[in-house]
């Protein structure tokens, strides 16, 4: 037995949400019971109304809105919750084609991936203008690079999760759980799969690509941020560097200066070099502790899963 649940977070979709549910499946090869699962995000409309009466089978509601990422994480305990072995999660906007459910569990269900993230033909995407593109397109290039992925795609929504992985995921961005969740999945060695998808008409804006300088500055952030959080010593080391070598720069400098005059001309490089250097190590110093912060961290999640498997219902098939 094989139960494969579509979760849908949703914030003031009612225009949207009867679309999107409709086309969703109920029957599946290799699947033996679909349920949809909708995240109502503190919706003031008649989002979870109109979920209803066309059947939606499970509904978390959070009493205000707190954000994609959160909305995805409520979908993912849920999911669990119900006993899912396979989680496809997609936009209530009806952005991604239902049709291609089958093609993004298929890795899944042949044991060949752990997660299948659904790359969207962005360069065919008209209402994509060629800044956002181009974004798109550096964003993934980045995050291959970070997560050590082929991830053609890495902000699409449009993904299918095992059960096993989805026990490893904990998002802590508050923006959007699409980059973090591909990073965490590369570090933790999870098979991870990129296949093409198609797109349905656009039906609104995005929400969270309000402004292009807005979506730019966030999405560093959480780059940033995850990369933290992810490779701490990597991340301070990198700080480092700057003040380390200008430091050692005007320290060789100062040296050379001193040897050739024969009395001590120069004092403020000698002062700044200083104070580089003792910059530059302490950051050396503070990556350390980090990193030993994230081993703790990597034995509190192993903890945590273990926990997740005895309390949730049996995942065996």
């Amino acid at each position: 037995m094989c139960k494969l649940i579509i979760q849908i977070p949703a914030y003031n979709e009612e225009k949207t949400i009867a679309k999107t549910l409709q086309e969703l499946p109920r029957k599946l090869p290799g699947i033996s019971k679909i349920e949809w699962l909708l995240i109502n995000d503190g919706s003031s409309d008649k989002t979870s109304e109109i979920a209803k009466k066309i059947g939606v089978d499970h509904i978390v509601t959070h009493t205000h809105n707190q954000g994609l990422a959160k909305a995805f994480m409520s979908g993912i305990h849920e999911s669990l919750k119900q006993g899912a072995h396979i989680i496809v999660n997609t936009d209530a906007d009806n952005q991604y084609s239902a049709k291609d459910i089958q093609t993004i569990i298929n890795p899944i269900l042949e044991k060949k991936a752990d997660i299948v993230i659904g790359a969207r033909p962005i360069q065919n995407t008209t209402h994509f203008s060629w800044i956002k593109k181009l974004l798109q397109k550096l964003g993934s290039f980045v995050v291959r690079q970070i997560s050590n992925t082929n991830i053609q795609d890495a902000p699409s929504g449009f993904r299918a999760i095992s059960r096993s992985a989805a026990l490893n995921i904990n998002i802590f961005s508050t923006y959007t759980y699409t980059i973090e969740m591909i990073i965490q999945a590369g570090k933790k060695n999870m098979a991870i799969q990129s296949i093409p998808i198609r797109t349905n008409k656009d039906e609104r804006p995005s929400r969270l690509v309000r402004s292009i300088p807005s979506y730019i500055i966030k999405t560093l952030s959480t780059m940033i941020r995850i990369f933290n959080v992810y490779k701490p010593l990597h991340f301070f080391l990198l700080l480092s560097t700057l003040p380390l070598l200008t430091g050692l720069f005007l320290g060789l400098r100062w040296i050379f200066l001193f040897m050739g005059k024969g009395q001590a001309l120069h004092l403020p490089s000698l002062i700044l070099a200083s104070i580089l250097l003792i910059i530059g190590t302490q950051l050396c110093l503070f990556g350390l502790v980090a990193d030993l912060i994230s081993v703790n961290r990597k034995l509190l999640e192993d903890v945590q899963h273990h926990l997740r498997k005895k309390t949730l219902p049996n995942d065996t098939k």
